[in-house]
């Protein structure tokens, strides 16, 4: 990480960064191929059960460490592919309940820009399209909330993203998406939620909506994102009181989130990002800080 500092301090020009995330309105180059590591520290002590924010002697403060896989490539100008997997381990500091680790879910989508057209003088609007799905491919349980490493659901989504760059760099766009996921298997034969028993171990998942707003800067080696991201989950139950998590809960945020990636020529399209996220409310999750840190690398096929 030194030498990756020293580097970005001292390189002054670079190939303009390509698209980086599925729910931006950026794509990649044809025939081009972004892959590299992402890293991610998440931690909370404090969470919301329902809408009562408290703390947890039991947990203290919970740490989700995640490293992912990614790759983006430019099937067209048009035409972006990109695929995510994650391993991902968690830990509580306090209490008996010790964390779990692995493979998580694999993420494959499509964006596909629909239309760019200048608009007036200032600058071009573009829209894109995602399509995306994702599965575990591993068969870890989520039935230890708040420490397993993920949902276990099968689910697909659907996102509209449009995208207003202006002549000066800077950019501002809007997106929306709609999540469905398939039922979670439990190892049990029977559970209680929302105020009912159910004879089965198969839970109903509900359906997700996502919205998202940002701004930044994006000109050649530097892309500087900034965003506000609201997640409303479309059915559900609270927490109960003094009770652990269930898979099928509501689970509602508001999110703060800022980046920046520069691209460096020594090694050649090499790109290092760093990040910081806050949950501001929620309901059902914890209030959770994370810091990201990844390295990419572009080849030209």
């Amino acid at each position: 990480m030194r030498r990756i500092a020293l580097l970005v301090a001292l390189l002054s020009t670079a190939a303009t960064l390509p698209a980086q995330a599925v729910d931006d309105g950026l794509l990649m180059p044809r025939k081009t191929l972004s892959t590299g590591v992402m890293y991610s520290h998440d931690s909370w002590s404090e969470y919301w059960e329902g809408t009562l924010k408290r703390s947890n002697g039991n947990i203290g403060t919970l740490t989700t460490q995640t490293t992912t896989l990614v790759g983006h490539y430019g099937v067209t100008n048009r035409l972006t592919v990109v695929g995510m997997l994650p391993y991902v381990s968690t830990q509580a500091s306090q209490g008996t309940l010790h964390g779990l680790s692995g493979v998580q879910d694999v993420t494959l989508a499509a964006k596909y820009r629909v239309f760019s057209t200048a608009l007036t003088q200032n600058g071009t609007l573009s829209a894109v399209l995602v399509g995306a799905a994702g599965l575990p491919v591993t068969n870890y349980t989520p039935d230890f909330q708040p420490l397993s490493i993920g949902l276990a659901s099968r689910r697909a989504t659907g996102r509209f993203t449009l995208h207003f760059e202006t002549t000066g760099s800077w950019f501002i766009e809007a997106s929306g998406a709609h999540t469905w996921r398939n039922k979670v298997t439990l190892d049990r034969p029977a559970y209680y939620t929302n105020g009912q028993l159910y004879l089965t171990n198969e839970v109903a998942m509900p359906q997700v909506a996502e919205y998202k707003a940002s701004t930044g800067f994006r000109k050649k080696r530097v892309f500087i994102p900034i965003s506000i991201t609201q997640q409303r989950t479309l059915g559900g139950s609270d927490i109960r009181r003094q009770d652990m998590p269930f898979v099928s809960n509501r689970m509602d945020f508001v999110k703060a989130e800022g980046s920046l990636m520069y691209g460096l020529t020594v090694p050649t399209d090499l790109a290092v990002q760093v990040g910081a996220a806050r949950i501001l409310s929620g309901r059902n999750v914890g209030q959770a800080t994370t810091i990201m840190v990844g390295v990419l690398h572009t080849f030209h096929l």
